[in-house]
């Protein structure tokens, strides 16, 4: 089976290529090789011949789309819809990739699929305007949404947070925002079942558990300490958002609900905190200055 991954050089699409089963032709491209803001893509898509397209693309920007509206729509919604566009022509399938930021965090419970959505910000707006595209050109697609992705890979909040932890004696980190934690390399797991059991609509996917960013920091230290990424204690002190205000809006509670794609997929993640424990172990193995 062919399947060509977009967006290949962010955090999942190197989750996608470590995990590749057997049998898998992975065709990976990256923004160099693959722009899917343009509709040149759609041929090139044609030419590759894929059974399955899994969009991975994604302005990921939250603060930065609040100004450059036009450049995260371009890639979050244009991008999703020449994808689309390209799997109708081909008959192929097509895994595209949502966020937990197409609602608003007021309901205070696990969002289900069907939730509406009402996103709060420009990127939350564009993805959405994405699955909209998707949802209309390529019915039966399969639109996941995750939420808090990081990897031992790529920029996140692990990485910013290992990177101030080795530098500053303090940090203040929000605790009134609520999700969860999600390590690229389950997702990438949850991907390839997918693919494996032609999964179809929207589904939700996370580790298990909830967590803020303080209580997540808070275990980046912990764990780093542990596993000798860090070589000294670091104070992380919990604050309001409103301590720390952003350009962009962000949602006070975005768990997802996962139960329907955990049965429909007969997978079910560890908690967040074991998933984390898991990459830290495997950044630390990898790294050649573990606490550089």
């Amino acid at each position: 089976m062919k399947v060509l991954v977009t967006g290949a050089n962010g955090q999942l699409g190197h989750a996608l290529r470590r995990h590749v089963p057997t049998g898998v032709e992975l065709v990976a491209h990256g923004h160099d090789e693959l722009d899917v803001t343009q509709p040149q893509s759609v041929p090139h898509v044609l030419a590759i011949e894929p059974e399955v397209i899994v969009n991975a693309a994604a302005y990921t920007a939250v603060d930065q789309a609040e100004t450059a509206r036009a450049a995260a729509y371009a890639v979050n919604s244009s991008g999703a819809e020449h994808m689309a566009r390209a799997a109708r022509e081909l008959g192929c399938r097509l895994v595209h990739i949502s966020t937990d930021f197409v609602f608003d965090g007021a309901q205070g419970y696990p969002y289900t699929p069907e939730s509406k959505p009402n996103p709060l910000n420009v990127y939350g707006a564009s993805k959405l305007a994405g699955e909209q595209a998707v949802q209309a050109i390529k019915p039966d697609a399969l639109i996941l949404r995750t939420a808090w992705l990081y990897d031992e890979t790529g920029r996140n909040f692990l990485h910013s947070m290992l990177r101030l932890m080795r530098t500053r004696a303090e940090l203040h980190v929000v605790d009134d925002q609520i999700g969860t934690p999600t390590a690229a390399a389950g997702l990438a797991q949850c991907i390839w079942r997918a693919i494996e059991r032609r999964l179809g609509g929207i589904q939700h996917w996370t580790d298990a558990g909830v967590a803020s960013w303080y209580d997540f920091a808070v275990a980046i230290r912990q764990t780093a300490l542990s596993q000798g990424l860090l070589h000294r204690n670091v104070d992380v002190r919990p604050v309001p958002s409103s301590a720390y205000p952003t350009p962009a809006s962000r949602p006070t509670f975005s768990v997802l609900d996962k139960a329907a794609t955990w049965h429909a997929l007969a997978l079910t993640p560890g908690h967040w905190s074991t998933a984390l424990a898991d990459t830290l172990m495997r950044l630390a193995k990898t790294a050649d200055d573990p606490c550089s």
